[in-house]
């Protein structure tokens, strides 16, 4: 068996008249109904994957929600041989509406979940409906993303002779700010929090540029803000739970522990995965996340009632 071949898709959500209605695609080629998905371009995160082929296949453009299960299957690769198959999938909200359709699929048509499970060619892609329809039922479908973001690799401390707060970041860390561009768009991002410290404001500063959105620097995320006032990066972090939109917080490694503790308090034990979801966040927590990772908490609600109901870690 030949590697993997890694593939990503989401399943457009909506509610048309209090009815959950989610989106298929009918492939001409293979007859068949199934959800948006298709293969990475090689050195494409799993996420950007995700939503090109949503509207390359679709033409709906969405921001993406709580992972949902993933599927393995075997196919035949380009020489004829078997291979695996590894797809990713999110639950996914139109940001835009829709164009017309291009590429290999003729038809998407919104079904109600009933009517999608008998529609879907494959079992396999049944496992996901039922975990998005589950989270409905949980009250936990409707989710935001918030974004924890350790600046990129920046100039070495002792070869920068100005001040620390100044230092910026090296060539690789530039290419991987470029990269996390990508990234945040994936889900979304409509606001951005960062430290003042340019190798924090260089790191999120392209997709700023690339939305047209504001970049606001905090001093409690810097790390000296933080060692004069340790509380300050808390309720920065809480300003943004309330808020309840779209984020990313870019923050070093000596701060961002605290703020994942924070939300390690407030996964929501109702989760099927609510061990994994505290578990990878006591982990990044440990490490003091890696230089340039990106870290994405699903939460469900705002405010005192903010809940993680997932998490993913994006490293370099």
């Amino acid at each position: 068996m030949s590697t993997p071949i890694p593939a990503a898709g989401t399943l457009p959500w909506r509610r048309r008249r209090g009815q959950l209605e989610v989106a298929l695609v009918h492939r001409p080629k293979y007859d068949d109904w199934s959800w948006a998905k298709g293969k990475l371009d090689p050195g494409e995160p799993w996420p950007v994957a995700a939503v090109r082929e949503t509207v390359e296949e679709t033409s709906l453009e969405v921001g993406l929600g709580r992972p949902l299960p993933g599927a393995s299957y075997t196919v035949l690769d380009g020489a004829g041989q078997p291979a695996t198959k590894e797809v990713r999938y999110w639950a996914a909200e139109v940001t835009r509406p829709p164009g017309p359709l291009t590429n290999e699929v003729d038809e998407v048509r919104w079904l109600d979940v009933v009517a999608a499970s008998d529609r879907l060619d494959y079992a396999r892609d049944r496992e996901q409906l039922r975990a998005l329809v589950r989270a409905d039922h949980a009250g936990t479908l409707t989710t935001w993303p918030l974004a924890l973001v350790r600046h990129a690799h920046a100039v070495g401390r002792g070869s920068w002779p100005g001040e620390d707060p100044l230092r910026p970041l090296s060539a690789a860390g530039r290419d991987r700010a470029a990269q996390l561009g990508a990234l945040l768009a994936a889900y979304a991002v409509r606001r951005l929090v960062s430290s003042p410290s340019v190798r924090c404001t260089d790191t999120v500063r392209p997709y700023a540029a690339l939305r047209g959105i504001p970049l606001r620097t905090k001093d409690g995320l810097s790390e000296e803000g933080y060692e004069a006032d340790p509380t300050r990066a808390g309720r920065h972090l809480e300003r943004l739970l309330e808020r309840g939109v779209p984020s990313a917080l870019c923050s070093h490694g000596p701060v961002l522990p605290d703020l994942l503790a924070r939300l390690c308090d407030r996964v929501d034990d109702t989760e099927p995965d609510a061990g994994a979801t505290r578990a990878v966040l006591r982990e990044a927590a440990a490490e003091k996340m890696a230089k340039g990772e990106a870290l994405v908490v699903h939460l469900a609600g705002t405010g005192a009632g903010a809940r993680v109901v997932a998490v993913e870690r994006h490293l370099p």
